[in-house]
């Protein structure tokens, strides 16, 4: 299912289905892969179909509460992050929110700490779920940042840190840097901005005001 075949994964487990009506497993599986190419009717029944079996059955459970939020339309229910750690370092990582979101059924089962795919083209760099169902995008700036740095060799992972039906953030860390760009950080650390203040008594009004023509580099 990883792979992105999802259609497969269906057809393999209904093969184990039908010679096992039972396997919970199965279902939770085919649940998963229903859900992913947007059958959410049976997504929900094969989820359904595991609590008739196991009514203690932890993930069709947290599987289905998930798909309730599908219905919610104020998009303020919050999936928390797990325990796992995001752990930031300066110009290798960055949290960054996605644009332009696909449907919620493209990503109401995704949870916190789950990996999904930087899928490049020639003027912006979309997310994926790893089977290539649409998510998002990158801002434009991130994006032609990160096409650049992957063309020269760079690689990526990246994660979800947080879901809602209307915010995406996630988690992008570099996982190797290429030749060309080996002094070249991916992502310019925060910049605080200080604002410097001269006491009165320093101040005077026969200190000549001093400019200069040179430009602040862009970082």
């Amino acid at each position: 299912a990883l792979s992105g075949k999802w259609s497969e994964a269906i057809d393999a487990n209904l093969e184990i289905i039908r010679s096992d009506p039972d396997d919970t497993e199965a279902l939770c599986r085919l649940a998963r892969a229903y859900s992913e190419i947007g059958k959410i009717h049976e997504a929900r029944d094969t989820a359904n179909k595991v609590l008739g079996i196991d009514p203690t059955n932890q993930i069709a459970t947290k599987f289905l509460e998930k798909l309730k939020l599908v219905k919610k339309s104020d998009g303020q229910t919050f999936f928390p992050t797990r325990n796992e750690s995001f752990l930031e370092e300066p110009g290798k990582t960055k949290l960054i929110q996605l644009l332009n979101l696909g449907e919620p059924v493209n990503f109401i089962n995704l949870d916190p700490g789950e990996e999904v795919k930087l899928t490049c083209y020639s003027h912006r760099v979309s997310i994926t779920t790893l089977g290539g169902v649409y998510i998002g995008r990158l801002p434009d700036d991130v994006a032609a940042r990160l096409r650049n740095l992957i063309k020269k060799g760079n690689k990526y992972q990246a994660l979800i840190k947080s879901v809602n039906l209307k915010e995406i953030t996630i988690f992008v860390r570099e996982l190797e840097r290429g030749a060309k760009v080996a002094e070249s950080p991916s992502f310019s650390p925060e910049k605080i901005e200080y604002v410097s203040f001269t006491p009165p008594e320093l101040v005077h009004s026969d200190i000549p005001d001093v400019q200069t023509t040179e430009e602040t580099p862009e970082e």
